[in-house]
């Protein structure tokens, strides 16, 4: 039997330019069915990866011109090919960031739409009905374009059949679709069943895209993903009469373990959620529920279970369930947009361990998100952070961190004592206090505080997409965060065993990232603030040391190279000793 299966938010949407209009003009898959193109009604052109929920690529043409086509990807050439103002195409690769300057050829008629061709070259339609190959378009863009249908005709939706090649031209409907209805739903159409369906939040637009098995519609102000199911099905699934299965041999633990038991326990406990239900009723009822049911099952619950207990806590203050909340991110089946408020609930409650088990667990925290965290950890004051409970393995490494001495004056990674000097030697006031305090290795944060910044360094993040919530840091958040990064940075030169696999711990890579984010957003405020005179002057001797490190190892890497040239002319004992010149 047919199945909706929970969904999750890919992207926000762009508003149209009417109620009607979704503001998308189309998705289509690129080099696999992880990754999509969706072109919206205006200007953008954005790539995600599907699985991850986050984008990869966007490409945007001038003001004042617009998408009238989905773009659509050539898997041949491995190039994204798209159609701006009806006659301008526009063909272009990933790495390309500017419109403007990759390739544009001009046709003589305006262009419907074009086919992506799996394995083959693209075709174009042009609103006429004449059909062309694109390499054979390009290479004379002004040719005539014949006809073929009317001038009273018009194309409502096309198609591309492999196999029959023909490209089937569909009259506009008389009657209208209705764009205000709140449910997706799959019908059998063999014996005229309905077999799932699903209330959507917001308005629903009337369009679907589907690959693989999945289902992509606007509705609302966002695009969601909607995994689903369509097996084979007889007339007797499809009326909801199931063959009895034989038992025999098999203990049932408890009646949740079929399917609409499940279903109905998760109604029941929804509306204990959304009603009056004690707190008690409640933790009792989601127990009983995460103990009996099985992966599948959780998968379909968990998501209506915590978006029923997070709306109810922003509506009633004094009703907040924190251990069942990390109950279902301890399951691993909730992300950020399958409750999106979850995260924004925690922040405001300041219940920290469930802020940092949602950092751990989620992989498509938005970067504003990312953001709200750090600020809220950065500002948490010393006293607050001390009685927060956290995670015991994220305590632990702080404290190995903040317990291991400080070592010899020894040259790490590029650095040594004498740099350090050098700087502090040039500084006067807070700006030599704060490099002496790191070179001791005192860390600026407290320890719990610090374990929630990891967990923030370790998120994933865009680059594009995280600078500008960056910019609406103070100054003095900013300094105290890169005085913490400049304390780890510090801690793993001087030993490089702290980051180990089996921990979890940020790596000196994301460290580095974040100091480079935070020194782009926060530049010219960071030149202009004396506090922070100290601290950058710091880091520029560091980089510079590291600038130094690398350049010696270049060398080294030219004499090892040279060596691994170098043919052996005799046979050599198992134990002697060569001499081996290097000119």
């Amino acid at each position: 039997m047919a199945a909706l299966y929970e969904g999750y938010t890919l992207c926000g949407r762009v508003s149209g330019q009417s109620l009607s209009d979704s503001g998308i003009q189309g998705i289509e898959v690129e080099r696999d069915n992880d990754h999509v193109i969706v072109t919206d009604s205006s200007r953008s052109v954005t790539l995600y990866m599907v699985s991850d929920q986050k984008p990869l690529s966007t490409w945007t043409v001038k003001q004042g011109q617009t998408f009238t086509c989905p773009a659509v990807y050539n898997s041949q050439t491995k190039e994204y090919v798209a159609v701006s103002d009806s006659k301008v195409i526009r063909i272009w690769k990933e790495e390309d960031m500017l419109l403007d300057k990759v390739f544009k050829s001009t046709v003589s008629s305006d262009i419907w739409r074009v086919h992506s061709i799996p394995g083959g070259e693209p075709v174009v339609l042009f609103k006429k009905g004449a059909m062309r190959l694109l390499d054979s378009l390009l290479t004379a863009p002004q040719q005539p374009i014949e006809e073929v249908i009317s001038q009273d005709e018009t194309i409502c939706k096309c198609y591309f059949l492999p196999r029959c090649n023909h490209t089937f031209v569909v009259p506009e409907p008389i009657v209208d679709v209705c764009f205000f209805s709140d449910f997706l739903c799959i019908w059998n159409t063999n014996f005229q069943t309905l077999q799932a369906g699903k209330e959507m939040a917001g308005q629903i637009y009337g369009q679907l895209w589907r690959y693989s098995n999945k289902l992509f519609i606007p509705h609302g102000k966002m695009l969601s993903v909607i995994p689903y199911e369509c097996p084979k099905s007889c007339l007797s699934s499809a009326l909801g009469k199931l063959r009895q299965a034989k038992t025999e041999g098999i203990t049932f633990i408890s009646p949740l373990h079929s399917n609409e038991s499940i279903l109905t326990n998760v109604k029941v406990c929804v509306n204990f959620l959304v009603q009056t239900a004690p707190l008690e009723e409640v933790q009792k009822e989601v127990e009983e529920l995460l103990s009996h049911a099985d992966s599948q099952d959780l998968q379909f619950s968990v998501g209506h279970l915590a978006s029923a207990l997070v709306s109810r806590s922003l509506a009633n203050p004094s009703f907040y369930t924190s251990d069942i909340l990390v109950q279902l991110v301890r399951t691993q089946f909730l992300c950020h947009s399958v409750c999106p408020d979850l995260l924004l609930l925690a922040l405001e409650r300041k219940d920290y361990f469930l802020c940092q088990l949602c950092l751990q667990f989620f992989p498509d925290i938005p970067e504003a998100m990312t953001c709200a965290c750090l600020k809220a950890f950065i500002s948490m004051p010393d006293a607050d952070a001390e009685k927060v409970t956290l995670e015991p393995d994220s305590i632990s490494f702080m404290e190995a961190l903040i317990a291991r001495e400080h070592g010899e004056a020894s040259v790490q990674n590029g650095f040594s004592s004498s740099d350090d000097k050098d700087c502090s030697d040039a500084l006067e006031g807070d700006g030599k206090a704060r490099i002496s305090a790191a070179s001791e290795g005192i860390c600026p944060v407290e320890l719990h505080k610090a374990a929630l910044l990891n967990e923030v360094l370790q998120t994933a993040y865009s680059d594009t997409f995280l600078l500008p919530h960056l910019k609406d840091l103070s100054s003095r958040q900013i300094i105290l965060f890169l005085q913490y990064l400049h304390y780890l940075y510090l801690r793993y030169c001087q030993d490089a065993s702290l980051s180990k696999p089996d921990v979890r711990s940020p790596s000196l890579t994301q460290i580095m990232d974040w100091i480079c984010l935070l020194l782009d957003a926060h530049f010219t405020v960071l030149v202009m603030t004396p506090e922070a005179r100290g601290l950058l002057m710091s880091l520029h001797i560091f980089v510079k040391s590291q600038v130094k490190l690398v350049s010696e190892l270049g060398k080294i890497e030219a004499s090892f190279q040279e060596l691994d040239k170098m043919k052996v002319k005799r046979d050599v004992a198992q134990y002697s000793i060569e001499i081996i010149e290097l000119l």
